[in-house]
């Protein structure tokens, strides 16, 4: 089947590098899809209470539609870097912000809670190859000791999502109808579109058959795990069908450990763990976004359910995480440099837990000014943070390695961001057992509970970096500085 001769098709050469205006272009285009993902997610969760209430469902039922994307995310983006080796970056970076673009506009007709979950996995289709083969045309692009700059830079208009989303879904709606949060992304779709087929460059690299069987085993039982934490939560089944059901995820994601030992191309190559900085990146990114992975979904539950604040305020009061971040992400490479990565991951690490506890203090009494300087200190830590993990991935790995390193670093990221989800709203459940009649005051004390459990479980991650030496990075992030 594949091999290394597959590198010319009837439309021209496989590799199409990019000049020097196409190299200073290729942040911005792949910002789009950061730009796209960022504002659906942030539009949607300051939205929750006003959906849920047009859906007959109870906003902790919401976390379904949350979820349901991230995880789509996490079983589709394994093949992404398979898909673009085979195909081109081009052609499936265009092809998966086509197919997220129509997946919004389905969600944006959806009149029932399980349609809508079906076409938010189709987004996650489109997603899974989008940010990913992104991310990994980026790496292929610029030297690594450019990477933290360019990554950096990608991230500052990726970011304008998480500032405009929450303000424009309080503002939508409001004035508007709920369903115009996911018709917002058609235009901005058609523009990326437009602009990668003019000037992303088209990488494409040795292909190996794609492992079927891996991808069966890995999807169902990363599948089936989320399932559980969903209905745990519920509390539709017996305790015994609940553990029946882990027993058979673990099950599955264990066959496909050795599955994946066993095979020359695995789906997903976990060799790579191997390498020091790469496992610390990604384990320690995993059960970070555990903890924080959450917090986007239940603070607008506190702000409008728990505090009455209506959703044009309580999408004011997400804003300035944000704007913390855009505005000081130039500095994070000087800071990596100052104190290396794993100084900086062990504190800041820390520093998040603490925040997090400090969201349990909010409450009727709490001044509109304190929430925002919560807020900011939170947007600057978790942008550091999330900085400092997904460029230390990189910093040992080879230019080969580079497709296999961006599929497990994505996944990954994807499978805590669902399971925080899922996490959190099942923290908030369960100190919250009769939600359906629960009053402001009980939802906060519920949730300020569940803010004490994420708080404390990211306290823990921080165990992980403490593998990580004080050089780990520093080149990398030395260069950072020279050139600033």
């Amino acid at each position: 089947m594949g091999s290394g001769d597959c590198y010319c098709d009837e439309m021209g050469p496989a590799n199409v590098e990019p000049g020097v205006a196409g190299k200073g272009l290729l942040p911005w285009l792949v910002a789009v899809a950061f730009f796209m993902e960022s504002l659906d997610t942030t539009i949607l969760n300051t939205a929750v209470p006003t959906v849920a209430a047009a859906l007959k469902v109870a906003p902790l039922s919401m976390k379904s539609v949350l979820s349901s994307y991230t995880l789509s995310l996490a079983v589709f983006i394994p093949i992404s870097g398979w898909m673009a080796d085979r195909f081109g970056t081009r052609r499936v970076f265009a092809s998966a912000i086509g197919l997220f673009t129509l997946g919004s506009v389905l969600c944006g007709v959806s009149s029932e809670i399980h349609v809508l979950v079906a076409c938010r996995i189709l987004q996650g289709c489109g997603g899974a190859m989008m940010v990913p083969v992104g991310r990994l045309t980026m790496v292929r692009t610029f030297a690594k000791s450019e990477l933290v700059r360019a990554m950096s830079f990608v991230a500052i208009p990726g970011l304008i999502g998480p500032m405009l989303g929450p303000i424009a879904g309080g503002l939508i709606v409001s004035y508007f109808h709920w369903r115009v949060i996911f018709f917002v992304n058609l235009p901005i779709g058609l523009a990326g579109l437009f602009l990668v087929y003019l000037h992303l460059p088209d990488y494409r690299e040795d292909w190996n058959p794609l492992d079927v069987v891996g991808l069966i085993l890995f999807g169902s039982g990363v599948g089936l795990l989320s399932y559980v934490l969903e209905v745990f939560g519920e509390h539709s089944l017996s305790v015994e069908e609940v553990l029946g059901l882990l027993a058979v995820s673990i099950a599955l994601l264990a066959g496909y450990g050795l599955h994946a030992s066993q095979i020359r191309f695995p789906l997903l190559a976990l060799d790579l763990f191997k390498i020091r900085t790469f496992r610390a990146a990604v384990s320690g990114s995993y059960f970070t976004r555990l903890g924080i992975g959450g917090i986007p979904f239940i603070l607008p539950l506190l702000y409008q359910v728990g505090l009455g604040f209506n959703p044009i305020q309580s999408g004011l009061l997400m804003m300035p995480q944000a704007i913390a971040a855009i505005s000081l992400k130039p500095t994070m490479p000087r800071i990596l440099a100052r104190f290396g990565y794993r100084s900086v991951l062990i504190s800041n690490t820390i520093i998040l837990g603490l925040l997090i506890l400090v969201f349990a203090t909010i409450g009727e009494s709490t001044p509109v000014w304190f929430i925002i300087a919560q807020a900011l200190c939170f947007g600057f830590f978790s942008s550091l943070q999330y900085t400092s993990m997904n460029t230390l991935v990189y910093s040992d790995i080879s230019e080969r390695q580079a497709s296999g390193a961006s599929s497990i670093a994505s996944t990954m990221q994807q499978m805590s961001i669902s399971f925080g989800v899922a996490l959190a709203s099942l923290a908030a459940a369960w100190f919250i057992p009769d939600r359906a009649h629960a009053d402001g005051h009980q939802m906060i004390e519920g949730i300020h509970k569940a803010f004490v459990f994420l708080g404390g479980l990211t306290l823990v991650s921080t165990t992980i970096f403490s593998e990580l030496r004080s050089a780990d990075g520093s080149a990398a992030s030395r260069h950072q500085t020279l050139t600033a």
